[in-house]
């Protein structure tokens, strides 16, 4: 699962577990993205994919673009059909969702994505899907929204909670 908002949260499950490494951290989406250092992250660290996929990196794309430090999240997205150069920001914006999902499924195959979170309601998730199967080296996976929107991580961290009781 991948949760997409203000930064981008992760959450591995294999054989019906929640992967949490050897110290908690599992998960953590600040991998590098590009080696070029354009953007500082917000972990310390230079071009993770978290500072390009979240909301804030769909407005730092949207600043490198249109060449405006005032544009918004909002005006990317209300201007997406009728506007060239916000489809070019939201376009971008899913090509760096889609790198890193390449790097995810190249290094776990899995059966599928969700994307969560407050930005995931934007994600073309069939688009996504299609790019990412066309570049791994891994078995083609799927790509959904979760059904419960931006409350699916808090819900399944109350099930958790619940079921260690």
């Amino acid at each position: 699962m991948l949760t997409l908002g203000t930064g981008v949260g992760g959450g591995i499950i294999i054989n019906n577990q929640l992967l949490k490494g050897k110290n908690g951290a599992a998960g953590e989406m600040h991998f590098k993205m590009y080696s070029d250092k354009r953007r500082k992250c917000t972990c310390g660290s230079w071009d993770c994919f978290e500072i390009y996929a979240s909301g804030k990196g769909l407005k730092l794309t949207a600043e490198e673009i249109s060449k405006n430090p005032n544009i918004t999240t909002y005006d990317v997205i209300e201007g997406l059909n009728n506007d060239s150069i916000m489809a070019e920001i939201f376009n971008r914006w899913q090509e760096d969702i889609t790198n890193g999902i390449v790097g995810l499924a190249n290094i776990f195959d899995p059966d599928c994505f969700v994307l969560s979170g407050s930005m995931a309601e934007f994600v073309d998730t069939d688009k996504i899907e299609q790019n990412v199967n066309s570049q791994i080296v891994t078995t083609p996976t799927k790509i959904f929204k979760a059904k419960a929107g931006n409350y699916s991580g808090m819900i399944g961290a109350a099930i958790l909670a619940l079921s260690k009781r």
